[in-house]
Formats: C-alpha cells, structure tokens, sequence
C-alpha cells in the first residue's frame, strides 16, 4: 500500500517510518509500529513525564497547561452525570488528576511511565501501570488527553475503556487532527506526528467510525487553540533546525483562522456517550 506520508522520529532515534491511510476508519497508521516502544520515551524532552521548566519551550507549554488545567476539570464537571467518579489514563504526573481531586472529584489514573508516576506520587496522587491493574469499577468520567494515539491495539483499549463507564458516563479524548492546516502546512515535519510515539492518527471521521462499533456517540467538538502554536514552534524547529518563534505564531494563528471556517483545527477534543 502507497504511503500517506514518509517522517520520522525526530526527538529520540532519528529512525524514519510510514503512515498508512486505512479507509475503513479514515485514519493514518504508523509502519513499522516498534515492538519495544519504551525506549522512543526515553528523553528529557519528553514533556509530558518530566515537568521540565527550562527552555522558553518548556515554560510556554507549562503555563499553558496551568490555564487548560482548569479548563479541563471544568469540562468534565459540565459533563458528568451521576458521581464525581474520575479515570484519568495517560495521566503522565498526575496535574490534572490534582486539580480534579482539588475540585471534588474521586480520582485514579494510569500512567505506564515510571519516572512520570514517581513525579505524580510526590504530589499526592497515586497512579496505577495499566487498565488491568485497576480495580473492577466503573466510571462516570474517563479522560485520555492526547493519550489515545499513544496506545497499541487500538480497537482492544477502546473496548476496555467504554466497559468501564457506567450507563451515561461520558468519554472525554483529545487528540491531534492530521486535517488542520498546521498538519498540511509542515507535512512530514508536523510535531504531532510524532512516530513511532504515536501509532494512529485521526482525523474527525476516525473517532465517529471507530467508537460506533462501541456503540459510543460523539456529542460535542472543542477546539484545543494553544495546540496548533506550540505544535508549530516544534515543526518549525523540526523543518529548519531553528525556532523561528515568530514564523511558528503566524502559522499557528493563521491555522486558528482557517479553522474558524473548516473547523479543523490542529487538535479537537471529542465528548462521548453511549448511543
């Protein structure tokens, strides 16, 4: 099969990979998908587990996350029908996890990454390694925020997770759009493909086609703004070996704008509930 797109891993090993279009669920899929991916996780500039603060990068994603923090345990609470029953999976160190529990609600998560739950343990928040080492409960609320990528045997994981919500729980996922115009505008250099750490790619019509066969129904579709920004400043650095700060903002605006009237913006969260 003709490949989507040829990249590769850019923050770890530099090895290249394909994506591959599958029609069935208007996704992209990253070949050859590694069979150790721990090692492509092992950097320092791997935000998500280290809480780094040192670069102007760093510190700009930091004080977004703050903002969007709030944003988020706002959301689900909008969301949520019957208790304040919270799984986080992908919860990295654990912050939106505080600030839920900060606000109310009952908290677990799961976290694989061992120096990212150490981190979360020092706040006060204890995660699990995987869905199967969780209690056999169900949730009103299941969030992976740009987790679902991420994760192997896809259809496998979507099953495990739509068992654990309760009868009208809610699904909340973020993940990248490989639709926006930020995606089109830096092609094999775009920050969000991020290979092999992120083994699927979707678009709106992927998460609608593969969460109906779980009887799962999207209700609701928010743009994430800050993404197509800080993806860029990635992308940028990515294409040209330099941070072009001020390139990078143009692009991320102008892919805002563009989406205003497209509505594909550079990520989307998606809210879920049973059909």
């Amino acid at each position: 099969m003709k490949p989507y797109l040829r990249t590769k891993d850019y923050s770890v090993t530099g090895e290249r990979f394909e994506l591959v279009y599958d029609p069935n669920f208007k996704m992209l899929s990253t070949q050859p998908q590694p069979q150790d991916l721990n090692r492509y996780y092992e950097s320092q500039s791997y935000i998500s587990h280290t809480d780094a603060n040192k670069t102007l990068i760093d510190k700009l994603y930091q004080r977004v996350k703050k903002y969007s923090l709030m944003k988020k345990v706002g959301l689900i609470s909008k969301y949520c029908s019957g208790e304040k029953t919270l799984l986080d999976v992908g919860a990295g160190t654990g912050d939106f996890l505080l600030k839920a529990k900060k606000s109310g609600w009952d908290v677990q998560g799961v976290e694989p990454n061992r120096d990212a739950r150490l981190l979360a343990e020092g706040k006060g928040i204890g995660l699990s390694t995987s869905l199967h080492s969780l209690p056999n409960r169900k949730y009103a609320v299941i969030t992976l925020w740009h987790v679902l990528e991420h994760l192997p045997n896809l259809e496998k994981q979507i099953e495990n997770l739509v068992s654990r919500l309760t009868d009208k729980g809610t699904l909340v996922i973020a993940v990248p759009n490989y639709k926006s115009y930020d995606a089109g505008h830096y092609g094999p250099y775009w920050a969000a493909f991020d290979v092999p750490r992120h083994l699927w790619h979707f678009s709106k019509e992927s998460i609608q086609c593969l969460f109906a066969i779980y009887g799962m129904k999207v209700i609701k579709v928010k743009p994430m703004i800050f993404d197509s920004f800080y993806v860029s400043l990635l992308s940028e650095k990515y294409k040209t070996g330099r941070q072009n700060y001020f390139k990078a903002f143009a692009i991320g605006l102008w892919s805002n704008l563009k989406a205003v009237g497209s509505k594909e913006y550079s990520s989307h969260i998606y809210i879920l509930r049973r059909a």
